[in-house]
């Protein structure tokens, strides 16, 4: 089967900056790509591309089957955008930007104003559709851009970061959302800077960084590359902590990384609850109190941190305008 996203050799740079070097992409149809990356990664910059907004220095993208560089506007037929920032129309209605948008598709007057009243109950925007979008809360703003993305009902949806401020309850709504688009065959390409975002939704995730893909693969694989699971806990009496360490290291697979300020002890273990169980007997028979214990497996916290060295941003946006000034000055 054809994929729904294809990309080989994408190379885009600014100046002497390089945005991206030599990205290459596939995305099966109805299914989740997460795309994570540091600030200034390059994920904008690929939503950019394949959504006909840049065009890359070299290389080539297919979007549903169309060539990206030639044929941008039949790509966009067949897309959805929710950017980094809302896109609303201040002024119009939630309702009034939503028919705005189905008209520009040319969906037909009836049409359009039955797709946006479909889309604002879809997001629980019913009770504000008929007020001006300059008095929705952020949040209610991002719920709206998202709408706007669904109103030609697209094949192909690019999501740039699309639950960036909203408050849990928000985002959990989001989620379910985006959850259900997929379930109804929709493919998605979706960057962000939320790893529980991407452990939850994605099928595939790709890591970029310095306008590279440097890791690729499902949430499980990734986290296998950077071992098996923690044993933490930690100790009542700060003095004994050493202790707890030389009982418990032969039980590991490696050595134990001790934190004196928080009385903590971080052990690589392989076995799971019997190496848990057999911890808390060694601990018990030495008289060594606890004020917590567990097991940990690695997060995409854990795997972010191991390839990158760097957490993840929060305003790519204003990281890649410095790469256009710095490749203007150049």
């Amino acid at each position: 089967m054809d994929p729904a996203i294809s990309a080989r050799g994408l190379v885009k740079t600014y100046g002497t900056v390089t945005a991206l070097d030599g990205v290459d992409l596939t995305v099966p149809k109805g299914t989740v790509l997460g795309l994570l990356g540091p600030n200034g990664a390059g994920k904008t910059t690929i939503v950019r591309v394949l959504s006909t907004l840049l065009k890359p220095d070299s290389g080539s993208a297919e979007v549903a089957g169309i060539d990206v560089l030639a044929h941008p506007r039949a790509v966009r037929r067949r897309i959805g955008l929710s950017g980094q920032y809302a896109a609303v129309d201040e002024y119009l209605t939630g309702y009034e930007n939503l028919d705005m948008i189905g008209r520009l598709y040319h969906l037909g007057r009836k049409k359009s104003r039955e797709r946006a009243r479909e889309l604002l109950a879809a997001f629980r925007l019913e009770d504000a559709g008929d007020r001006p979008s300059k008095t929705y809360s952020g949040g209610m703003r991002r719920r709206l851009d998202l709408a706007g993305a669904l109103v030609a009902d697209p094949p192909v949806l690019f999501l740039d970061e699309p639950t960036t401020g909203l408050d849990p309850r928000g985002r959990t709504d989001m989620w379910e959302v985006i959850q259900g688009l997929v379930a109804g065959g929709t493919t998605l390409l979706l960057t962000t800077q939320y790893l529980e975002e991407a452990d939850l939704l994605a099928d595939e995730i790709v890591v970029i960084d310095h306008g590279r893909i440097i890791a690729q693969g499902t949430s499980d694989q990734l986290k296998s590359q950077v071992g098996g699971e923690r044993l933490e806990l930690t100790v009542k009496d700060g003095a004994r902590l050493a202790e707890a360490r030389d009982l418990l290291e032969p039980r590991g697979v490696g050595k134990a990384v001790l934190d004196d300020r928080s009385r903590q002890l971080v052990m690589p273990v392989a076995g799971g609850a019997e190496v848990l169980t057999e911890a808390l007997r060694l601990l018990d028979s030495a008289s060594i109190g606890l004020d917590d214990v567990g097991l940990r497996r690695p997060t995409l916290d854990d795997v972010f941190l191991s390839l990158t060295g760097r957490a993840t941003a929060q305003d790519e946006d204003a990281d890649e305008s410095a790469k256009v000034k710095e490749g203007a000055r150049a």
